[in-house]
């Protein structure tokens, strides 16, 4: 009896690990050769000054290098500018960026004064404020799941025509 046992104890471990073999491959066979969408600020705008808060509508462009297309859920961002933390915030637009697509994501951002007085000293006579964007962006696509990925881009904001009326 007792080597009837053995067999059947060798036959389940056997096949456990052919079945976690085949898992662990086929996970990390997923994602091969796709690249991270690209996010870039779009647009900003003032949407509230409070007395210890202001609230900024940013629009992001994101870019899906891929052949795959992608379900954003949300993403999650923080904005320095001229090297200073400046804003954080999260959104949870859900939308479908086709493969080689793009589209736009708004983002409600808050900053406290501090950050803002911090982030606009000294621009007096400045025509551009570097930024730096980063975050993190959750995508879904049938062929890897869902998942978080990082983003960070820089570039520059245009002060001509901020602060006029539209």
């Amino acid at each position: 009896m007792v080597p009837w046992i053995n067999i059947w104890r060798y036959l389940l471990m056997r096949r456990l690990f052919l079945v976690l073999a085949v898992m662990l491959s086929g996970c990390a066979g997923m994602g091969i050769g796709l690249e991270p969408p690209r996010v870039q600020v779009a647009d900003i705008r003032v949407q509230e000054i409070k007395a210890l808060e202001s609230i900024f509508q940013i629009e992001l462009r994101v870019l899906n290098p891929n052949d795959v297309a992608f379900e954003v859920s949300g993403l999650d961002c923080e904005l320095e500018v001229n090297g200073k933390r400046f804003a954080t915030g999260v959104s949870d637009v859900k939308t479908r960026i086709p493969a080689y697509g793009t589209t736009t994501i708004p983002v409600m951002v808050y900053s406290s004064v501090v950050d803002v007085v911090r982030g606009v000293l000294g621009l007096q006579g400045t025509e551009a404020l570097n930024y730096k964007l980063k975050g993190r962006i959750r995508v879904k696509s049938d062929t890897f799941g869902a998942t978080h990925i990082p983003f960070e881009s820089e570039g520059e904001l245009s002060m001509k025509g901020m602060g006029q009326a539209q």
